[in-house]
């Protein structure tokens, strides 16, 4: 069967794919029907945090199948509880509310944020997000992402929604007005190019949103899940948001998002406000059980940073300056290098990575990558240049 032509023939054409479709994958390698290996340094756009074939996530999810895959958020879901018991003892957090996608999670963290106003009989409602920032494709999350490239053709826009400029807190300031309802903001914006944000400019960020009363949301959908090297990037930064939302890493590649806010705000989420029918399912949580126990075991958050660093110094020779914190990764190409076809050659040559930004290349591996394998992939890239 030709599948390119039967995927171009049924299938909605809104991705640009490569010609390639693997059978299998085994650590941090993928394989094609053909058997080629390709070291991806991708990881499903920073989801498969354990790889492929993970022995414990593999047989958890196996077992789980055999019993219940999905049952409605009208019973309790055991593993559920137990999966936000363990996101609420490691955060700032008190409650979680779970569902399927980054998009979905920061949904319902605009809208907690709007009903908790609700509640307290204040008109707030407007979201300060900023230049440079992705937070999903629903209209309303489109809207929150600071780019115009992504709203072109869906207009009208909700309202609701101002811009500020990325590590600059005079933007924000001029943005606050009493409808101002919270600040939402990536601390290292994935699509955007990989740019961490200043922690000075977060620390001035933080005080502000404390001193106008203002919701702080941290939108941890590509940070979080141990990507920066702390099991939340706000970990890094010396702050406790008011509302957290993930996805992506959570569920290492089996769909799940969550919410995880602070008691007096979650208190808005009465029964009717808000729901998933798949959220938080059995098979769903079952996987990010696996997955934060595999995270928090001892060490591996060290890793993850003593890898990004060791990533970042051999990037360094030859000759990239790289940015980001743990394994989330930019590097700025020059003018005169076009990143996508970078991205080209190292397919070519048995290498999976990314692009984010203008021209950014961006390396979100499998968390348990090991240093061999990052000097494998760095002698692949180095022939690509």
């Amino acid at each position: 069967m030709d599948y390119i032509a039967e995927a171009q023939k049924y299938l909605f054409q809104n991705y640009t794919r490569f010609p390639i479709s693997f059978e299998k994958g085994e650590g941090v390698y993928l394989y094609d029907e053909n058997g080629k290996r390709y070291l991806d340094l991708l990881s499903g756009i920073a989801v498969n945090i354990l790889g492929y074939n993970h022995p414990k996530l593999t047989q958890a999810i196996c077992e789980q199948s055999k019993k219940i895959i999905h049952i409605s958020n009208l019973f309790h879901i055991k593993p559920q509880i137990e999966v936000a018991k363990i996101l609420v003892q490691n955060s700032c957090g008190d409650k979680v509310f779970f569902c399927n996608s980054g998009a979905e999670s920061n949904e319902a963290a605009i809208k907690l944020a709007r009903r908790y106003f609700y509640d307290k009989k204040e008109k707030r409602y407007e979201i300060i997000t900023f230049e440079g920032s992705f937070h999903g494709r629903t209209l309303a999350t489109v809207t929150a992402t600071a780019q115009p490239k992504y709203h072109e053709g869906f207009e009208p826009l909700p309202e609701g929604f101002k811009y500020a400029k990325f590590n600059d807190i005079d933007s924000v300031k001029e943005l606050i007005l009493e409808k101002t309802a919270g600040i939402m903001i990536e601390l290292i914006q994935g699509e955007g190019g990989v740019n961490p944000a200043d922690k000075n400019f977060i620390k001035e960020l933080y005080n502000l949103t404390r001193e106008k009363g203002l919701l702080f949301i941290v939108d941890e959908v590509q940070t979080g899940i141990g990507r920066t090297g702390k099991l939340f990037a706000y970990q890094h930064y010396d702050i406790e948001p008011d509302i957290i939302t993930l996805a992506k890493g959570l569920g290492g590649g089996v769909p799940i998002g969550a919410v995880i806010a602070k008691e007096d705000i979650a208190k808005s989420f009465i029964p009717g406000t808000h729901a998933s029918t798949f959220g938080g399912n059995y098979l769903a949580t079952t996987a990010a059980k696996v997955v934060l126990e595999e995270v928090l075991k001892d060490n591996f958050l060290n890793e993850v940073l003593e890898k990004g660093e060791f990533f970042k110094e051999k990037l360094k020779e030859i000759g990239l300056s790289a940015k980001g914190i743990g394994l989330m990764i930019g590097v700025d190409m020059p003018e005169n290098i076009d990143s996508k076809e970078i991205v080209k050659k190292a397919l070519q040559n048995g290498l999976i990575i990314g692009t984010a930004g203008k021209n950014t290349l961006r390396f979100v591996p499998p968390l348990i990558i090991t240093k061999e394998e990052i000097e494998e992939a760095i002698k692949i890239l180095k022939n690509c240049l």
